[in-house]
């Protein structure tokens, strides 16, 4: 399912209004009510604010949409607020954490960039949430690098931490561009928090310019993240590692990993989530399986969006 823009919804409602509709669609799939700054940066159209002030507004007063505190939503329900403010708090207290493993695992070989993804990304968060974080790895070095931060994930259920260490995303400077193409990976692309390495999530995103298409009011975030400071023992242990055969290291690695989650996928192994665990595995890439999630998730917000073309089907022109 590649390059899924948001539908329209109703040729009674102007163009604007069917963004904003299917903008609150998408987030209202995950109970998040958006800001009005938000819907805006969201919409899959270029256009001003006050226009898109105008068409907001006017959902707002026929009672398309509802308010209730500083939340847009399609749902009439004052909770869905409560719950955003309440996972907004949560969130500001997990990024701190997060900021901190940041600075620890940058210090491992071959690391040039960590950001914040996930819900934690959208600033959102409840006792349940995890880390989730987007691992940049030098060209080649993947699985090295991917290999040695997971030997320190191993130590981190010892003391009951693994939630803090959700690297479950990696890609490396040789191809940093991400082959699925649609809403969802727009948005997720678009909603990172980076922490470290400014310069090669610069790299990222000029890659990643097709998100423009998507999200042609969102600005990515690139000054969130910090320089990546030279540190002896990381420049020492990969020079070190890189007099050895590191390229056919990492592609070991790579085939051992991905052997290892071929089986947990055959044996139906569930995560903490409930999902059955898989991966998808490359030279340049490691990453959930998206067939897993973006498939379903594509396919529940097209018939979201059908379902509300059905609700304003012939309703007046406003």
């Amino acid at each position: 399912m590649q390059n899924i823009s948001y539908p329209l919804i109703n040729k009674n409602l102007s163009e604007i209004k069917e963004n904003i509709l299917a903008t609150l669609a998408y987030f209202d799939m995950f109970n998040y009510p958006l800001t009005r700054a938000e819907t805006y940066l969201f919409l899959n159209q270029k256009c001003s604010f006050d226009v898109f002030d105008d068409g907001l507004k006017s959902l707002l007063a026929n009672g398309t949409i509802h308010q209730f505190d500083r939340f847009y939503t399609l749902k009439n329900d004052h909770q869905v607020a409560v719950r955003r403010t309440a996972g907004n708090k949560k969130a500001e207290e997990l990024i701190k954490i997060a900021k901190r493993v940041g600075n620890m695992l940058i210090r491992f070989p071959f690391v040039r960039g960590i950001a914040i993804s996930g819900s934690l990304s959208k600033n959102f968060a409840d006792e349940t949430s995890d880390i989730d974080l987007f691992i940049i790895t030098a060209k080649n070095r993947l699985w090295i690098a991917r290999t040695l931060m997971h030997c320190l994930k191993k130590m981190t259920f010892l003391v009951n931490r693994q939630h803090y260490f959700c690297m479950n995303y990696y890609v490396d400077e040789q191809q940093m561009e991400i082959a699925e193409k649609n809403v969802y990976t727009a948005i997720e692309i678009g909603t990172l928090i980076p922490l470290e390495g400014d310069l090669v999530f610069e790299k990222f995103y000029a890659d990643n310019a097709w998100t423009r298409d998507f999200l042609p009011n969102k600005t990515m975030r690139v000054a969130s993240a910090k320089p990546v400071k030279a540190r002896f023992g990381k420049t020492f242990f990969e020079g070190f590692l890189n007099m050895l055969p590191a390229g056919a290291i990492d592609n070991l690695l790579m085939k051992i990993t991905a052997s290892r989650w071929l089986r947990k996928t055959q044996r139906h192994k569930l995560n903490s989530h409930g999902l059955v665990l898989a991966m998808v595995t490359g030279k340049h890439h490691a990453k959930p399986d998206p067939k897993n999630f973006q498939a379903n998730l594509l396919l529940r917000y097209e018939n979201k969006v059908s379902r509300l073309l059905k609700e304003y089907e012939g309703a007046p022109a406003h």
